[in-house]
């Protein structure tokens, strides 16, 4: 039974002194690391930017096409693996949230709107326009890394940091709704969605914890992500399960047990209702 890895930056930093952020030309990282187009999960956040190459990209069973301009977010636990051309090109980097957010004191990298569990969108397209103003971010990255210059870590940062605000102003013309006075109350169903989603099946209780009625819980889940609050909370769930199932090191009947149901046949069907086939059926067609 295969069992899919979590890699930790140390796994691709080994000879650096910050074994909390790993920067590389997208070339050079398949070169030293070609493990890496394998399913996998990270314990870190993760931003790839292809520049050259075309190919597909999965994240968490959602397939999609890479091209010059694709931008690709992941948080820690995303399972992901890629089919690439032998031509392609970009930059991949690495990062402990806990290093991000040492650094910064008042901000935090959940402050970014493209990085949420509930509504996760990984990937964003630069225009070739985009790609002007974006690219040399990325460039004075990979020069930074290799030289040895005074405040070396600094500027590292503060170039992460812009790149990370360049992708917050395009997402948010994208999704506008992430200015909506809705966003605080989805922001903190998501924290606690996170923390109780395998004890905590029920919308009742997240509207509780977020001390507002069901009724206005589920007006904000549908305004901001055309979802029921039974559906996100669901979708959370067969997404877990999804995740288990690949690893394979746990039987069915361990899944269910492990995200809270006592009830098997139950879970079955719950599964088999969002994801089109029973768990089983699932498993063999990811072999």
């Amino acid at each position: 039974m295969k069992k899919y890895p979590i890699y930790n930056i140390q796994r691709f930093n080994c000879n650096s002194v910050n074994s909390d952020l790993y920067i590389n030309t997208f070339k050079n990282h398949l070169i030293d690391h070609s493990f890496v187009e394998e399913p996998h999960r990270h314990n870190s956040y993760v931003l790839v930017f292809f520049t050259k190459g075309s190919g597909t990209h999965e994240i968490d069973f959602d397939v999609f096409a890479i091209q010059p301009g694709s931008m690709f977010f992941l948080q820690p636990g995303q399972m992901h693996h890629w089919n690439l051309s032998d031509d392609v090109e970009g930059f991949v980097i690495f990062y402990s949230q806990e290093m991000y957010n040492l650094y910064f004191g008042q901000k935090t990298i959940a402050d970014y709107p493209f990085y949420s569990s509930v509504d996760n969108k990984p990937e964003m397209v630069f225009e070739v326009s985009e790609l002007k103003a974006i690219l040399p971010y990325f460039e004075s990255l990979i020069i930074e890394t290799q030289s040895n210059q005074l405040l070396k870590q600094d500027k590292i940062m503060n170039l992460l940091d812009i790149i990370h605000i360049e992708i917050a102003r395009k997402y948010s013309e994208t999704h506008l709704h992430e200015a909506h006075s809705y966003n605080v109350k989805i922001k903190n169903f998501e924290v606690l969605l996170e923390q109780n989603f395998k004890t905590e099946k029920s919308p009742f209780f997240y509207a509780s914890q977020l001390n507002i009625t069901l009724k206005h819980l589920n007006r904000i889940c549908n305004e901001m992500l055309q979802k029921t609050t039974t559906e996100v909370i669901t979708a959370r769930i067969i997404l877990e399960a999804k995740r288990m199932l690949m690893d394979k090191k746990f039987t069915v009947n361990e899944v269910a047990t492990e995200l809270g149901f006592d009830d098997y046949s139950y879970f079955t069907r719950l599964f088999k209702k969002y994801a089109g086939m029973t768990p089983t059926d699932f498993r063999i067609s990811k072999k």
